[in-house]
């Protein structure tokens, strides 16, 4: 498994409550791709949503996050951290 953080722009004025609802969808299905979401970050400034999970694939990552309704706009693989 690896990690993933993907990126979501255009969410201006994001509220935590928006993102509490966005990431409990993705939390509903995650099992199903064998996706785990681990966190969530957001800007409602710059309206920048970030999300860090641990996937088989980032394929599996955006499949989650398109059913849940939010693709995202980045998908980047963190093989390394500390």
């Amino acid at each position: 498994m690896t990690r993933f953080m993907d990126v979501h722009h255009g969410v201006k004025g994001v509220t935590a409550e928006r993102m509490r609802e966005a990431y409990q969808a993705d939390l509903a299905i995650e099992e199903e791709e064998d996706v785990h979401f681990e966190r969530t970050w957001a800007d409602p400034e710059s309206g920048t949503v970030y999300c860090l999970s641990e996937a088989p694939s980032a394929e599996a990552v955006q499949r989650v996050h398109e059913r849940a309704g939010h693709k995202a706009d980045e998908i980047h693989p963190v093989p390394l951290s500390m």
